[in-house]
């Protein structure tokens, strides 16, 4: 099927921004949208991990601005140039542990770098919509059995949550202070994502990919921690979703949770456990060390984005560990990058379940 038609064909010939391009999700993300006929810019700083996905995508013709988003007059710099119509913030510094060893970093980058984005959209007249990627754990912790839903209290324990969870605030300030019909701001809260291309540290699918090709044995911490997984191309089709329609009325400037059905919430062993079937000489051991506090269970419910976006999952968990273990074994053993060809797979899954987005 023709990608640019995706979204009802809103994307083709819109400029739009992608902050943190050069990350995981981010260069998913921008290869989608380049692959809908958008004019992409991208504003980041230099990948962290080598080998990158962004840099294995070599995607020349998106505008790459290598910007710290703390750096305010930067940032408005490439507003200023590109003046884009949609802004997709995904810059963060993502990862629980690292957020223990880098607290201020970790606020200066997830508060302070959202408002300096926040504050160049405002200045910037073109812009019409913004989805601020958050995360599942910008909630309060505590027992649910229906799982979180967009009104629950927000909270954190670690450094990472707590920033999220500042970021949302900052968000809905800004929603109710600065931007009106004019420009539209919405927040993404997702769970745990899998695919290929990502090596960052301290997750698990780079953990076990990095152990399958050194022969060392795949080391885990909380194994029954459970998380709600998912292909990292659900919770972007859910942002491209609410990009397209941000554009359309105000009612959808709000929160979103997007995660799994309740077959994709299970627990680091579990998930571990059946990609190591991928390689089966892979060992697995527990790492019983002291870790900082990391949440035990985490449950999305997602009704709002099902009945008001008509968003859903695409790919169940078979099918996002398939995935993602066939591109990594892809890219090791024959030197080639199918996240094309995953792509592809998805958007014609998701129009053969009927999906508007894809139809």
């Amino acid at each position: 099927m023709a990608l640019n038609n995706l979204f009802n064909g809103v994307y083709a010939g819109k400029r739009v921004l992608v902050t943190g391009h050069t990350g995981f999700k981010g260069s998913w993300l921008s290869l989608w949208l380049r692959s809908m006929g958008a004019q992409v810019a991208g504003l980041s700083l230099d990948p962290d991990t080598e080998p990158s996905h962004w840099n294995l995508l070599a995607l020349d013709d998106i505008a790459d601005y290598r910007v710290d988003i703390r750096n305010a007059s930067a940032v408005k710099e490439v507003f200023d140039l590109q003046k884009p119509e949609i802004v997709f913030h995904l810059a963060a510094q993502p990862l629980v542990r690292r957020s223990y060893q880098e607290p201020v970093n970790t606020f200066d980058v997830n508060v302070m770098g959202l408002i300096n984005i926040l504050e160049a959209s405002r200045h910037c007249s073109s812009v019409r919509a913004i989805v601020n990627a958050t995360t599942d754990k910008v909630y309060e912790d505590h027992i649910t059995v229906d799982g979180y839903r967009e009104t629950d209290a927000l909270g954190g324990h670690d450094p990472y949550s707590s920033s999220k969870a500042c970021a949302e605030i900052v968000s809905s300030c800004y929603r109710k202070s600065f931007f009106n019909a004019g420009c539209r701001l919405a927040t993404a809260r997702a769970g745990n994502v899998i695919g290929g291309g990502d090596w960052a540290e301290d997750r698990l699918v780079p953990d076990l990919v990095r152990a399958a090709v050194t022969g060392h044995a795949l080391k885990i911490r909380n194994p029954a921690a459970t998380r709600p997984w998912q292909h990292a191309l659900e919770p972007l089709s859910g942002y491209l979703n609410l990009g397209q329609k941000l554009l359309e009325d105000d009612q959808f400037a709000d929160a979103w949770n997007f995660g799994p059905e309740s077959e994709g919430e299970r627990s680091v062993r579990e998930i571990a456990g059946i990609l190591c079937k991928s390689w089966p000489n892979l060992g697995i051991e527990i790492d019983d060390g002291n870790h900082p506090h990391e949440a035990f269970a985490l449950h999305l419910n997602c009704e709002k984005a099902k009945q008001k976006l008509a968003w859903r999952p695409v790919w169940n968990l078979e099918s996002a560990l398939k995935r993602t273990a066939d591109w990594y074994r892809d890219y090791y053993q024959n030197n080639r990058v199918g996240s094309v060809d995953d792509l592809a797979a998805y958007t014609n899954d998701a129009h053969q379940l009927g999906l508007g987005w894809a139809t």
